[in-house]
Formats: structure tokens, C-alpha cells, sequence
């Protein structure tokens, strides 16, 4: 005998979440030890809807960097498949509902905290821009490079501020300076990747965001590292407004972005190009026990 659905508080759709749930747990465990470690700093409350929201953005990145094109699919493919992806995603903001695990489990965090397709749209605009075509190895100039990074990453970021914040009540000037923030994190995280990846970009993806076709020297290295400081100083200075419960964490994240950018800043440009920096694991640990013991003697 089947559940009625009607009822919305029934066994089987509690089931059917909860595998959901399990499914994007499982996804940044698989794609991402850093940010896996971040999201268990974060209060229960927060921990699943930012994985939800993770697992989202990872499966939509993965269709347009290199596993539909593995499994064979062309550049049309792919853009069929991204577009079946976008309209599944917004059919579930709709319905509270999808057959696909990973979109469901999205849609549960999306309804509960108020996002909408006025983020969700602009990420997939900028991953739809990573589909190959005849131009895929032009560089971005400035204004397509902020973009592509306000859809790719800052949204993301305003994504999981609404749900940092769904409880919370802020003035307007503390919102503003909150979603300044997310928004400077978020791009500071695309930046320092689009550094540290210059090796795949180039020779597999062949994309260049940071504006130039040619190989990026030193100098350019450092304006983008300049560049990067000055954004993780800005999301630096929003924590102290973020509910207690997900300052370790955002904390966490922002000192493992610095250590990474303070790497690449001392990685010759030839290097970026042949390997990816990283940041050792016993690093990645004390950043995350400094972060724990800072936020836990700070008010609420």
C-alpha cells in the first residue's frame, strides 16, 4: 500500500528525505575533504542544508568540467544535460519534490531558507558558460570575469548566508555588510582556485578566467593574489555578525583559503602551470582547532 503524498507528513516521504540527505552527505565526502571539514564545525542545524546546497553545485560543476565529456557526451550533450539539470532544480524549488536524490534533499534547504532562482539562476548561467565551444581557450576579460565568479561562487556564498540567517534578524546595515561578505568569500575561493588550477584549466578544460590568453607571469600572480587578500579581509570582517553556531566554520574555511593563497603567492607561475598547490592536511587541522577555540570564547 502507498503513502498518500497529500499528507506531506507521511513515512515514506521522511524516508525519501532522509536518503536524500544521506546522498549529499556522501557527495562531499567523496569531492571535498576541506569543506567536509568545515561543514562538521558548523551548528546541526546549519550542517545538512549546507551540504545540500554543496552536493547541488558539485553535481551541476561536474556536468561541464570533464564527466559528461568522460562518459562521451559532446558539447551539445552536455548543454542538453545541464539544461534537464537547471529545469529538474527549479521544478523542485516549485514542487518541494524530485525523483533525484541530490536536487531533492537542495530543494528541502531551499524552500526551508528562502533561496530562490534569483541565485540559482545566475550558477547556472556561469555553468553554462564552461561548456566547450570553438572559443572555449579565449580569456575572460574583466567584466565576463565578474560574471562568471558572481554566478560561479558569490551566489553560492549568498546561498549559504540564508542559511545562516533563517532564524536570525539583522538590521539592514548588518545585512549589508553580511552579504558583502559572503559575497567577497565567494570570490575569493573561485579566485585562489582559478590560481592553484591554472594546470587543468589550460591543458585539459583550455579556459582562461583570469584575464589574459597568454600564460599569466609573476606579476600577474601577485595582482591576483593582491586581489584575493582584500577579499578574504572584507568576509574576514562579516563573521563577527554571523550567528554563532557558523563563525568556526566560515572561520575555518577563510583561514584555509588564506594559507592556500599565501602558498600560490610563493609558488613561481611555471609551478601553477605544472602542479596544484595544496594545503597539508595537519595544516587544514590546527586551522580548524585555532578556528573552534576563537569562536568559543566570543559573545553570541
Amino acid at each position: 500500500m502507498t503513502a498518500s503524498p497529500a499528507t506531506g507528513g507521511d513515512e515514506s516521504l521522511r524516508r525519501f528525505s532522509r536518503t536524500a540527505e544521506i546522498a549529499t552527505a556522501g557527495v562531499i565526502r567523496a569531492y571535498s575533504t576541506s569543506f567536509g571539514m568545515a561543514t562538521m564545525l558548523l551548528g546541526p542545524r546549519h550542517r545538512q542544508h549546507i551540504r545540500n546546497i554543496y552536493a547541488m553545485v558539485r553535481i551541476a560543476d561536474e556536468i561541464v568540467d570533464g564527466v559528461a565529456a568522460e562518459a562521451g557526451l559532446d558539447a551539445g550533450a552536455q548543454a542538453d544535460a545541464l539544461t534537464s539539470y537547471i529545469a529538474e532544480t527549479h521544478r523542485s524549488l516549485r514542487t518541494g519534490y524530485s525523483s533525484d536524490l541530490i536536487l531533492h534533499a537542495f530543494a528541502q534547504t531551499a524552500r526551508a531558507c528562502g533561496i530562490g532562482e534569483d541565485l540559482t539562476q545566475p550558477f547556472f548561467d556561469s555553468m553554462r558558460a564552461d561548456i566547450p565551444t570553438a572559443d572555449a581557450a579565449a580569456a575572460y576579460d574583466a567584466d565576463a570575469h565578474a560574471r562568471y565568479v558572481f554566478g560561479s561562487a558569490e551566489v553560492v556564498g549568498l546561498m549559504c548566508l540564508r542559511v545562516f540567517l533563517r532564524d536570525a534578524e539583522r538590521t539592514p546595515a548588518q545585512l549589508e555588510t553580511l552579504e558583502h561578505g559572503a559575497r567577497q568569500l565567494g570570490a575569493a575561493f573561485q579566485n585562489v582556485n582559478f590560481l592553484r588550477d591554472l594546470a587543468d584549466d589550460t591543458d585539459r578544460l583550455r579556459r582562461s578566467y583570469l584575464g589574459t590568453a597568454e600564460r599569466l607571469t609573476d606579476a600577474d600572480r601577485d595582482t591576483w593574489v593582491a586581489t584575493v587578500e582584500t577579499q578574504l579581509d572584507d568576509a574576514r570582517a562579516s563573521i563577527p555578525l554571523l550567528p554563532k553556531d557558523a563563525r568556526a566554520a566560515v572561520r575555518s574555511a577563510l583561514a584555509l583559503f588564506a594559507a592556500l593563497t599565501r602558498r600560490v603567492a610563493k609558488t613561481p607561475v611555471d609551478d601553477l602551470y605544472r602542479r596544484r598547490v595544496r594545503v597539508p592536511d595537519p595544516l587544514k587541522a590546527l586551522l580548524a582547532a585555532r578556528s573552534v577555540l576563537v569562536t568559543a570564547v566570543e559573545p553570541r
